[in-house]
Order: structure tokens, then C-alpha cells, then sequence
């Protein structure tokens, strides 16, 4: 990917006007969070008007804690009416930037697991890391399923946007996503063209491709028996088209220019099917797409950070640290 001067000068504009937006803060919580943990209170909302095509009764952004540990927090939201990235700056940073996209089935988005603390290792490498917490798609608004890639695409260009804000390479910037969020990563990174929504300022000018991209235990197709039901239903409806199935699947939309890949998956997945990595795999494949894929025995669904521990899985991260790197990300 390349940027000409008419781009770098839009990036400077955008990164100008985009520092005027209120802010919403992160989501909160009704308990007290575990001791010694950074909390993160710098956001970046991505729509300077309101997020478009907000549903007739106006959504109550709600915070679940999920866990009965106080000392490890396990929080996911819903009815998110301003999606926000929440940014991590690392003590050091080494020019790229993630766009995290948590998990949690397209019912709720995951705060702490899939969010937090992977944008905590990732700053601490280096990284700028910026969690998405974005629409979702049963919750009413115009844009339907489209809606959480329409969040996607606009926070990787507003990345961009102020990429000397950030201390930012607007080249080096890659996604990664859990679960549903990683389907939500690799729809940006297959579809990162298609026309999701209207442009609102000069940072809709660039691009929304992700220089790398990491979908984690990834939910891939939309059809049976592959699709991970309770994805489907939420993203598609009960009884979706196959067109509709096949617009949703990202191994049916792999573009020519598709970024790097990085695939993780564990053959004892019980949520979501092990096909849904081969299949992208496969479709990368055939594309010439460069894919570097891990396939472990144990893991499990949902692993994160936390309950890989004290498994072969728990390698993945410095595996895709690796791959970065070899990316020359």
C-alpha cells in the first residue's frame, strides 16, 4: 500500500478536525476492577455526528460483569449507539498499530478478554492498540449486517487520519479479531473496498485495509454446517438468502490485494467449527494470498490471553508477533 501526497495531505487534515470530536468514555463498570491493571480512559469516537442510521428506539449501552472473581474482570457490552476505538499508547512505540476487535458472538462485544488485555500486551510491545467496540447488528440500525464492518472501516481510516498524532506508520497498521470479532477482521480484510457507508470528512478519503490481519478462532462462513449458529442468526437473521450467506463469509470474498493472514484455531473448538480457519485458509490459498496458520491440538474456544496459560497455545502470541515481523510489520 502506498500513499501519494493528495493522501498524506488529507491524513494531516483529518488528524486536524478529528481532534475536535466529544469523546465517550470507555465503558465502565458497577463493580470495583482488579487492583494493579491499567485502566484506559482515552477514546476515539468514530462518527462526529452520531453513528448513522440509529435505530428507531434509542439503544441503553449496558455493561454485563460476567466474572465472580473480583480480582480478574470478565465484562461485555451491548447497545453500543457511539462505537469507539479505546486506545493503548506503548511507553515506546515502534510505529504500527492493531485494531482489536473482541469477540462475543455479535450479541455483545468483549471488554476485558479479547479487548483489554490484548491491547495491554500489545502496547507493552510496542504496539498502538486500539479496541473497537462496535455496533451490532441486531440492535436495529440501517445498516444491518453491514453495520460492525462499517465501524471497522471507518476506525482504520480514522488510524490513518492521525497516524502523526499516534507516532504511526500509515502502512503499518493491522487487524486482529476474536470470534465473531474475527470474523468482523477478516470482512475488513477481504472487503475493505465495498462502499459501507457515506464518507463524513477528509479521513474517509483513505484507505481501510489492513496491512496484516489476525483472525483468532475465527468465525468464517455463514452457512451450514460451518456457521457458528448464534453469529449467524445475530448477523443474518433467522432465515438469511444464500446470497446474503455468501455476502457475510469471508472465503468467499477474498479480493486479488487481500492483506497477510494470520490464523489461529484449536482442533477442540466446541463453539465454533475448526473449518471455518480452512476454509479461509484455503480460499487465501487460491488467491495467493500470503497465510501463515496454527492449528493446536487443546485450547478450546474463547482462550484470549488468560486461559491459554500452561498450554502449547499459549505460544500464539510471540507466534504472531513472528509473523509481524516477517511482514515487516
Amino acid at each position: 500500500m502506498t500513499f501519494d501526497r493528495r493522501a498524506l495531505m488529507a491524513m494531516a487534515a483529518a488528524s486536524v478536525a478529528g481532534s475536535a470530536f466529544g469523546q465517550t468514555p470507555p465503558p465502565g463498570s458497577k463493580s470495583a476492577l482488579p487492583a494493579g491493571l491499567y485502566q484506559p480512559v482515552e477514546t476515539i469516537d468514530l462518527w462526529p455526528d452520531g453513528a448513522p442510521g440509529a435505530p428507531a428506539v434509542p439503544l441503553a449501552e449496558t455493561v454485563n460483569e460476567r466474572s465472580t472473581d473480583p480480582q480478574l474482570a470478565d465484562r461485555a457490552v451491548f447497545g453500543i449507539s457511539r462505537p469507539r476505538m479505546v486506545v493503548f499508547r506503548p511507553a515506546q512505540p515502534n510505529g504500527a498499530a492493531v485494531l482489536i476487535t473482541p469477540g462475543g458472538g455479535y450479541r455483545w462485544v468483549v471488554v476485558d478478554k479479547e479487548g483489554y488485555e490484548m491491547g495491554r500486551w500489545l502496547a507493552a510491545r510496542g504496539y498502538t492498540a486500539f479496541v473497537l467496540f462496535y455496533r451490532l447488528p441486531g440492535e436495529g440500525w440501517a445498516a444491518g449486517p453491514n453495520v460492525g464492518l462499517s465501524d471497522a472501516q471507518r476506525a482504520m481510516r480514522i488510524i490513518r487520519s492521525r497516524a502523526k498524532t499516534f507516532g504511526i506508520d500509515p502502512e503499518r497498521v493491522g487487524a486482529m479479531g476474536f470470534s465473531a470479532g474475527g470474523h468482523l477482521c477478516a470482512d475488513l480484510a477481504t472487503r475493505f473496498a465495498v462502499k459501507t457507508y457515506e464518507p463524513v470528512d477528509e479521513a474517509d478519503t483513505l484507505s481501510a485495509r489492513p496491512s496484516i490481519a489476525a483472525p483468532i478462532y475465527p468465525v468464517i462462513s455463514m452457512r451450514a454446517p460451518d456457521a457458528h449458529p448464534g453469529s449467524r442468526e445475530k448477523l443474518l437473521g433467522s432465515a438469511p438468502t444464500a446470497t446474503e450467506e455468501q455476502k457475510h463469509s469471508p472465503h468467499l470474498n477474498v479480493p486479488d490485494n487481500a492483506p497477510p493472514f494470520f490464523v489461529l484455531h484449536a482442533e477442540d473448538d466446541d463453539a465454533v467449527p475448526i473449518e471455518n480457519a480452512l476454509l479461509l485458509r484455503a480460499a487465501l490459498r487460491a488467491k495467493n494470498i500470503t497465510v501463515e496458520t496454527h492449528i493446536f491440538a487443546h485450547g478450546g474456544h474463547g482462550f484470549g490471553l488468560r486461559k491459554a496459560i500452561g498450554k502449547p497455545v499459549e505460544i500464539w502470541p510471540e507466534l504472531f508477533l513472528n509473523f509481524a515481523r516477517s511482514q515487516g510489520f
